[in-house]
């Protein structure tokens, strides 16, 4: 009994001390804080008179604005993804008692902290960057948006103080009800997350999609700035990459740690954790398609002209490139799911191996079909000679009907691999598990067929109607099948009987690099569309409020700005893989203190 009063003071003598220092902090940075943010509001003011600078020698401000505000939405991705599904798997070591899910979480809130100051520092940078080369646009917004700033700076303290108490308080709040109250830090840091992502969501979505403004109080001109059509469409929309983004990072650097060590516990581990990772970015992946087509709609809704410069006019070859990109994330994330099936599942190679070859063929013409353009790039010859700008066979690939209807079949399939994945290995022997086969078959082929006979007859209807009718149908069909198979698959599998173990540390080195390759190609993705969703107010500031009339008003050519996606890919890459060396410093320290004592 006085062995665990005196643990249950040290608790609490740590929370205390955290506390109180930690409010301490927030105190002075309290009163520094809100001081300088009048100051920089009357500097603003002031300067309003002076639109624009630059710093040519950089490149141009919108270059370096271009790079900094890139840099920083993804580590901000990855910085609120990551809390998410660490306290996702918390939960489920704490109600399982598996302890390879703690210390899964533990980890990837170890990369989280690692990470948190950098994010913190590049926004600061992009403030500092905004407010001396975009005075104007700053004071208007600053304007508009100063109470959503304050609400801002709140949120970040109080997830600052939340975040130390939740890492530096998991070894202190081990079991019990303490674990109870580290669960619920965890929850508070995920609700905190939230608002910090969705409060500045409202200063870019204004910039696109802007309200009018009525005079009154500052707070309800904030409200009602904020209260803009896309918000909420951005909103769900990036919440969801987050995860995805957060999901194949940390599955990456499972895939890079696993490639390293060299001791049998520790590559079951990695190799365990990659594929935790891979599941999360699937499982994040499969819903976002939908959560783009609602953004898309909304911006037609608001202004028809925004929608055709995105997906009719020179932006619109940037959905080629997306559609090249995602098709190698879903090559990429099922290819792990069959190399899983092939190494870690003993003789399910053989049962799958024909389904595993008919789901790449249907993965790579669905991919064709997406990657095919609507209008060529063909010189007047060339044009002559194929009777326009389409093509007389693949022309009809081009429209919006046929890629709808590629990406729902792409959906299923790699929805398919991980339900093939989760049920090798396991035999039914549930008495109703031969209806239960037939049926999730019959759903999942009537949903394909209709949506393949949706896409067809989208051909042959008004635009409006396939837009309103057919392609939410298409959605809406496809998520009745993610809904009903996976909670029947987890019944039906519940009393199966295992008849291969699942051996983890056998996956060949290529898994690892195709966990590398996901990571990649989720960042290139983020950067491309955020490329895209700023050109798509072209020559305005804030569209139809605020002209852009620097010498940068206009949108970079595509060739241009595909440099800097990747150059912003680049960096990226180079800043998680400093993460990534910073979090297994420790390790190291461990293994080596280890090996001396032995």
């Amino acid at each position: 009994m006085n062995n665990h009063g005196e643990q249950r003071g040290r608790i609490a003598g740590f929370l205390r001390g955290r506390v109180w220092s930690l409010t301490g902090l927030g105190i002075l940075i309290g009163f520094l804080g809100l001081p300088a943010l009048g100051l920089a509001e009357e500097a603003a003011t002031a300067s309003a008179a002076v639109a624009y600078r630059d710093i040519p020698q950089l490149g141009g401000s919108r270059n370096i604005i271009w790079v900094v505000a890139q840099l920083h939405l993804l580590l901000g991705g990855f910085v609120l993804g990551v809390p998410i599904f660490a306290w996702v798997c918390e939960i489920v070591g704490w109600k399982t008692g598996e302890k390879r899910y703690d210390k899964l979480a533990k980890e990837f809130t170890k990369l989280l902290t690692s990470s948190y100051a950098t994010t913190a520092l590049f926004g600061g940078i992009l403030l500092f960057l905004l407010i001396g080369l975009y005075p104007k646009l700053m004071a208007y917004l600053t304007d508009v948006f100063f109470p959503a700033f304050v609400l801002y700076c709140v949120l970040f303290l109080v997830e600052t103080v939340t975040l130390y108490l939740y890492w530096y308080g998991w070894d202190a709040m081990p079991d019990g009800g303490l674990k109870g109250l580290h669960l619920f830090l965890g929850f508070l840091l995920n609700v905190f997350a939230f608002f910090i992502m969705i409060v500045p969501n409202s200063w870019a979505t204004f910039q696109a999609s802007p309200v009018v403004i009525t005079e009154g109080s500052s707070l309800a001109r904030a409200w009602a700035a904020t209260w803009n059509p896309t918000w909420w469409p951005v909103n769900v929309h990036r919440l969801i990459a987050n995860v995805v983004l957060g999901g194949f990072i940390c599955g990456a650097y499972a895939g890079v740690r696993y490639l390293m060590v060299t001791t049998a516990e520790e590559r079951n581990h990695y190799d365990w954790m990659g594929y935790v990772g891979n599941f999360i970015g699937v499982f994040g992946m499969l819903p976002l398609p939908f959560a783009g087509y609602w953004l898309m709609r909304e911006v037609y809704q608001y202004n028809q002209q925004m929608g055709i410069t995105l997906m009719g006019g020179f932006l619109s070859w940037l959905f080629i490139l997306q559609a090249m990109l995602i098709g190698v994330l879903f090559l990429g994330a099922n290819y792990y799911f069959w190399l899983g099936i092939t190494y870690r599942i003993p003789g399910a190679e053989v049962k799958y191996r024909r389904p595993i070859m008919a789901m790449l063929v249907i993965l790579l013409l669905c991919l064709g079909v997406w990657m095919t353009p609507h209008s060529l790039v063909a010189s007047l010859e060339e044009a002559r000679k194929l009777g326009g700008t389409h093509h007389p066979l693949l022309g009809v690939f081009g429209v919006m009907s046929a890629k709808m209807t590629v990406a729902n079949l792409m959906i299923l399939v790699t929805f398919m691999s991980f339900i093939m994945y989760w049920r090798a290995g396991k035999q039914e022997t549930a008495t109703w598990a031969k209806v239960a086969r037939a049926v999730m078959g019959g759903v999942l082929g009537v949903a394909a067929l209709v949506v393949i006979v949706l896409g067809v007859w989208g051909y042959f209807v008004p635009a409006i109607t396939r837009i309103n009718y057919f392609s939410v149908a298409q959605v809406l069909i496809v998520l009745f099948v993610l809904l009903t198979i996976t909670p029947l698959t987890a019944v039906l599998l519940r009393s199966a009987k295992t008849t291969s173990e699942m051996v983890w540390g056998r996956m060949p080195p290529r898994a690892g690099y195709a966990l590398v390759l996901n990571a990649v190609m989720v960042i290139l993705l983020m950067t491309l569309m955020g490329y895209a969703r700023s050109s798509s107010r072209v020559h305005w500031h804030i569209y139809g409020v605020m002209r852009d009339s620097s010498q940068y008003a206009y949108s970079p050519a595509l060739g241009y700005a595909a440099a800097f996606m990747s150059l912003n890919t680049f960096l990226f890459c180079l800043m998680v893989a400093f993460i990534f060396w910073v979090a297994t410093m420790g390790d190291k320290g461990k293994a080596s203190i280890r090996g001396a004592k032995s």
